[in-house]
């Protein structure tokens, strides 16, 4: 068969009859998302007075940032039309029978689905992260007037230089904080040498301001109060900014998250959750790739194309509860970022794989046969 690019004449077939059935499934996907999301927000928009051209503006921003959370699913779902329609066809049977093995699909359809995994990677954190971000703008900004001189991050602390500091209240956006708490440390021994509080900071590019300041040496434990003093604090909080006004860190594109991550690394803030996040957007890129072996794997069990479609909607939820279980525990320190982040795709692909190993390596089974009835002779 004559190729282009690699891909030979059955393959620019399959590729082009995925194609098709994705596009449908993309196409009533978006609109029932679209549609509810229309239903829960109309309202709201109505209310705070918007007009048509900034509610079409915010609902046509948003369909990239759900093209990129669909795809997984709808890539699942295509791929399960089109093994049924070869299936009921009698084409599968044919090439089957032309000495074209199940192995070969194995190996086309994972190295497409690598392909669309990097593509999307790249639109969703482009296309998708600037519809994300202009839609978030827009609720926060005109609906719910969110906006950046209203921001209130409570309970901040960070690590600069021999400083802690911890501010009960910080408004990024007025450059300031209030009920400040300082302790700084010896550069030489990091022995605590003076506690320093206040009620108010005024924050610029050179430092931090501190008001109605009281000062405890804790070698002498002398205590000295002041209007104010100056600290050489370089923390504006324009990382925490960013991270607050996107409600959500994984709302952050890739590169703009890891330059938040060192900087709070820096300051010696807890990073487990932006790590997670990180690894996370990499992970629920490439689980294009999982879902072309969860598709492949279950055409081997059932031959049916509505009860595929039926158990393919189920094995979504359950990947995706996986996912969830893992970004918790990484989130909350139980696991490493990247190990949590990938754990669905993992587990998921590797009972995919398993069941395709099963069915297309020669002499596999009967290896496992033997392997048990071994066991059993030892056992007795």
């Amino acid at each position: 068969m004559r190729s282009f690019l690699g891909v030979g004449v059955l393959g620019r077939y399959l590729i082009q009859q995925n194609l098709y059935l994705m596009a449908i499934c993309l196409s009533v996907g978006t609109s029932i998302y679209l549609l509810s999301d229309v239903f829960d927000r109309l309202d709201d928009f109505i209310k705070a007075g918007l007009g048509a051209e900034t509610i079409l503006f915010y609902f046509f921003v948003k369909v990239p940032l759900i093209v990129s959370q669909l795809m997984p699913a709808i890539f699942l779902l295509a791929m399960v039309l089109q093994m049924g329609v070869l299936t009921r066809s009698k084409e599968m049977l044919a090439l089957r029978a032309g000495g074209v093995s199940f192995a070969w699909f194995v190996r086309f359809f994972f190295i497409y689905a690598l392909v669309w995994s990097a593509g999307q990677l790249v639109f969703s954190q482009f296309l998708g992260a600037f519809g994300e971000y202009e839609a978030n703008r827009i609720w926060k900004e005109d609906v719910r007037n969110k906006q950046l001189d209203e921001l209130t991050i409570e309970n901040l602390w960070f690590r600069d230089g021999p400083f802690i500091v911890l501010a009960k209240e910080a408004f990024p956006g007025k450059s300031r904080a209030t009920g400040i708490t300082v302790y700084e440390f010896a550069t030489d021994s990091q022995e605590l040498i003076r506690i320093l509080t206040a009620k108010k900071a005024l924050i610029d590019d050179n430092g931090w301001g501190l008001l109605d300041v009281h000062e405890l040496d804790t070698r002498t434990f002398v205590s000295v109060t002041r209007l104010s003093q100056f600290l050489s604090v370089r923390q504006n909080l324009k990382a925490y900014a960013a991270v607050e006004l996107k409600a959500d860190t994984a709302q952050l594109p890739l590169f703009e998250l890891s330059k938040a991550i060192d900087k709070l690394e820096e300051s010696g803030s807890n990073v487990e959750i932006l790590r997670t996040v990180w690894h996370g957007k990499w992970s629920y890129a490439f689980s294009v790739a999982v879902m072309a072996l969860m598709a492949l794997a279950l055409v081997t069990f059932s031959e049916n194309v509505y009860a595929n479609i039926g158990f393919s909607l189920i094995l979504i939820f359950v990947q995706y509860g996986v996912h969830v279980v893992g970004a918790t525990a990484g989130e909350q320190g139980v696991l490493p970022p990247f190990l949590a982040a990938w754990m669905g795709n993992f587990i998921m692909a590797g009972l995919a794989s398993l069941r395709l190993v099963w069915v297309t390596v020669p002499g596999f089974q009967a290896t496992l046969r033997a392997w048990g009835a071994g066991l059993r002779l030892v056992r007795a």
